[in-house]
């Protein structure tokens, strides 16, 4: 992979005319042991967020040894980067071939579930293999709502009564008990925590068995861009955030409780930048080589504005318009599906053209992930970079073609 300090270097020297990533392996060091050091429990990465080798082999040598899992083929890319990882299977709902290989091939110990149907499963596969249930954790699912950019209780999680019974049924037949929940990704309350731990403790309460684990899921918000002529949106800092859970676990009586964390976004979101070119532009449209059905989905859903960066093209000599007026452009991906625009806007000076790079910073999180190769477009170029985004220049625009020289 080549290095270069900044995604204008790479620009300058490679001239792309397809995306690339630039992947910031320091800047995920950094935010990965920040939120390690922050939190008191045990830190299971989210491998869903982005399972790329480059990441999970830069997790497990800053010292991950702890993945959030959801189907073998997780299974497998953790193992690959830490052979002697803790597995954490939270996918609620699963196939009994999926289960088998997690306990048997795997070693995994500790699943999630929202429905008896799925003890039942565990159940049949715990005795068919002749394991003690004794060494294995089941995680009851608890429904939790909040605000988050990503809803996810209306496909997971039992009410709190459900989830009594739920307790006290792995617990009638030898399973240790835990307790999960996941308030959405890029939570936006900190009350939504709040929430959940109450339910929690009522859940522990009511039910009257030990409880040996509290996976508090993940959620933690990343930092984006936003509307310049507006004020920043209010998102917790990581650190208070978690200072605030852990006051509410303790308010709620679960402090005796051991704790899991299931991070992704947070860690991983400011680690990648994508370098794409404008294809057209139309007025106040841009077609760029990347789109919705690959690394930009995440500004599709209308919940996140990606912070953008004009990297203009210096063979273009002559350029119409103020370089300091910042506009809003619609984006328009590659694809030839007309439902391929963003719903939020890229900020860039009005001079931006034709031929010209723009740097999507912050797509670390899902971008990867979700990636598809519809109409045969898959970006899968990637190059190592140095610089912080946030230190290359103003996140949302640059206010002059000066101010971005190298």
């Amino acid at each position: 992979m080549r290095i270069f300090a900044t995604a204008r270097a790479a620009v300058h020297a490679l001239r792309p005319d397809q995306p690339v990533y630039c992947f910031r392996p320091q800047v995920l060091k950094d935010d990965a042991r920040n939120f390690a050091e922050a939190f008191p429990g045990k830190t299971a990465y989210a491998v869903k967020t982005n399972s790329e080798p480059m990441v999970l082999k830069t997790l497990a040598a800053t010292g991950f040894d702890c993945f959030d899992v959801a189907s073998p083929a997780e299974f497998e890319a953790a193992r690959t980067v830490a052979p002697d990882a803790e597995l954490l299977y939270t996918h609620p709902v699963k196939a009994q071939s999926d289960i088998r290989l997690a306990l048997e091939q795997y070693g995994i110990r500790v699943l999630a579930l929202d429905h008896e149907d799925e003890v039942a499963k565990i159940l049949r596969i715990v005795r068919g293999l002749d394991l003690d249930p004794e060494v294995i954790t089941l995680l009851v699912r608890i429904a939790a709502r909040g605000q988050a950019a990503y809803e996810l209780s209306k496909k997971f999680g039992a009410a709190p009564g459900h989830a009594v019974e739920l307790v006290r049924r792995i617990a009638g037949v030898g399973f240790r008990v835990g307790l999960c929940f996941h308030v959405g990704s890029q939570a936006a309350d900190m009350h939504t925590y709040e929430r959940a731990i109450a339910s929690a403790a009522w859940v522990r309460s009511r039910a009257g068995v030990p409880i040996d684990l509290l996976d508090i899921g993940g959620g933690f918000p990343a930092r984006y861009g936003h509307d310049p002529r507006q004020a920043p949106p209010s998102h917790p800092e990581t650190g208070a955030l978690i200072d605030d859970i852990v006051g509410q676990i303790a308010a709620w009586g679960l402090e005796d409780v051991p704790l899991v964390a299931e991070p992704g976004r947070v860690i991983v979101a400011r680690s990648f930048s994508l370098i794409v070119r404008v294809l057209l532009r139309k007025g106040r449209r841009l077609y760029i080589n990347d789109g919705i059905w690959a690394s930009l989905s995440d500004s599709w859903t209308g919940k996140i504005t990606l912070p953008a960066r004009l990297l203009p093209d210096s063979a273009r000599r002559k350029r119409v318009g103020n370089p300091d007026n910042i506009v809003p452009f619609k984006v328009c991906g590659a694809t030839c599906d007309s439902v391929d625009i963003l719903s939020r806007p890229f900020y860039l000076p009005e001079t931006v053209s034709t031929g010209d790079w723009i740097e999507i910073g912050h797509i670390g999180a899902y971008s990867l992930a979700l990636r598809t190769r519809f109409n045969g477009f898959y970006p899968d170029t990637f190059v190592e970079v140095t610089t912080p985004f946030e230190a290359a220049g103003p996140a949302e625009s640059l206010a002059s073609l000066e101010t971005m020289a190298d």
